[in-house]
């Protein structure tokens, strides 16, 4: 019945640290609005964790018992708190949401007095047990429940939940109903089980930087050694009722994240804005009123330089010649342009005598073996061409062709070099560049048989086409 007795002693004792930090909950909201603006009201919403202080180690000292709140004592019948000891590192990496690096270390012991029909054996041969806690490290997701008010952008009682996973060395000494002590694995080393904690706690912002940090978190191991003694299926377990301080690190001037309250930041900051806004809109539309003033003066004035009193096109301010007849085109000072002088444009025929003088130029045309170098006997016949197309202006195409001795790409450059040297000699006799067309075709237009050393000579050609 003790046993019963005790277990609830310290539930009632962690109720009663955390019921008056509650209740005191609205008197310190209530304190902490009044206070002077922290940095907290300067940091815009959805800016993330920039600004804030998110990095943070506490130290705690409390109550280690062989008992949790949730799967009760272990394999002795009665409990006793130890004294316990822990620190812890965090990071507050969202408004709600951290991850905890916790330490802990104590002692903690048990005994079979006063039986409680718990179904344990009455051939038990150890009386007592002492465990001591070498140390216990575990990693522990926590989530923050009290900034998520509509009231307050600083909040100051933060209710939390975590859970994670960690490895507890411990060692237990056993002692039997005859009075003697051993140590559990009498080794002397310390057992390593991994084992699950389960936390709830208040944070209370006591001042910048500082929080008060209520809590209660039970370890679930992964055995059944924590006292020393196994009897049935279940596992051991161990809770840590604690009380500690929490300091943040950073810059003094920053605010916790964990205390800031994003919904009641952005409430504001969209309140703040929407007062800028009207403030920014009501000048706007007193300076907008003024530059209608304005504008309708300007408007006045631009539609008298407009005016066009002779409807010319150009505004009596800028007119010269005012009066101008209707439909005359006048020019950017209002007069009358001059009218433009009619040329004919006379027609020209080739004649039976042009052809012949292209024909006779086609005839004479030679060029040095494999090359565009025209020969000097084909200048007079050329000299006429160039004659007759600076004289009346024609057009003239020339293509050059090749036979099928050499390679494809090489004839075809060869065709289009010597219908281009031809076209630069016209061009150096006065003929217009603009006028004259030079392609070349290679071997790809024979006009005889290549078989023949008469069919390659007529392939080997520059044709004129006079138009």
């Amino acid at each position: 019945m003790k046993n019963v007795v005790k277990r609830n002693a310290i539930t009632a004792l962690l109720i009663g640290i955390g019921l008056p930090a509650l209740c005191q909950q609205d008197s310190t909201l209530a304190t902490a609005t009044t206070k002077a603006p922290v940095a907290t009201d300067n940091i815009k919403p959805f800016t993330g964790t920039k600004g804030f202080r998110t990095f943070s180690i506490g130290v705690n000292g409390g109550l280690l018992a062989p008992v949790a709140g949730i799967g009760g004592s272990n394999d002795f019948t009665r409990w006793k708190t130890g004294f316990a000891y822990g620190a812890y590192i965090k990071n507050q990496f969202r408004h709600n949401l951290a991850l905890q690096l916790d330490f802990l270390r104590g002692t903690t012991e048990g005994d079979n007095e006063k039986k409680l029909g718990n179904g344990m054996s009455s051939d038990n041969p150890y009386s007592s047990f002492k465990t001591t806690l070498d140390w216990s490290a575990s990693l522990s997701g926590v989530v923050t429940l009290g900034n998520i008010n509509f009231i307050s952008r600083k909040v100051a009682v933060i209710p939390y939940l975590s859970a994670g996973g960690g490895i507890a060395a411990y060692k237990p000494e056993l002692t039997s109903n005859n009075g003697q002590t051993t140590e559990y694995k009498a080794n002397g080393e310390s057992i390593k089980e991994f084992f699950i904690p389960v936390a709830g706690g208040l944070k209370i912002n006591a001042a910048p930087g500082l929080n008060i940090d209520l809590g209660y978190r039970m370890h679930f191991l992964d055995g059944d050694n924590f006292d020393g003694y196994a009897a049935g299926p279940g596992k051991d377990k161990f809770s840590y009722g604690f009380a500690g301080l929490e300091f943040a690190i950073g810059k003094k001037s920053a605010p916790q994240l964990m205390v800031n309250n994003p919904v009641a930041a952005l409430q504001q900051d969209l309140q703040d804005q929407n007062a800028a806004m009207k403030a920014s809109l009501d000048a706007s539309m007193s300076a907008n009123e003024a530059k209608l003033a304005e504008v309708n003066s300007l408007k006045a004035e631009i539609a008298k330089m407009k005016m066009d009193s002779d409807g010319d096109g150009v505004a009596d301010i800028f007119d010269k010649c005012a009066n101008t007849p209707a439909g005359e085109k006048v020019d950017g000072s209002g007069c009358t342009l001059p009218k433009p002088e009619v040329k004919t444009e006379t027609k020209v025929v080739v004649t039976e005598e042009d052809r012949r003088i292209v024909s006779d130029a086609i005839k004479n045309l030679e060029f040095d073996f494999g090359k565009a170098t025209i020969r000097a006997k084909s200048h007079a016949s050329l000299d006429k061409v160039a004659e007759l197309l600076v004289q009346k202006n024609f057009t003239l195409k020339l293509a050059g062709h090749t036979d099928n001795v050499g390679s494809e790409s090489a004839n075809l450059k060869l065709s289009k070099d010597r219908a281009e040297s031809v076209k630069a000699y016209l061009v150096s006799k006065g003929a217009n560049p603009s006028r004259i067309e030079a392609t070349g075709y290679g071997e790809s237009q024979p006009i005889a048989s290549n078989k023949t050393d008469s069919g390659r000579q007529q392939n080997r050609r520059v044709e004129f086409t006079l138009f």
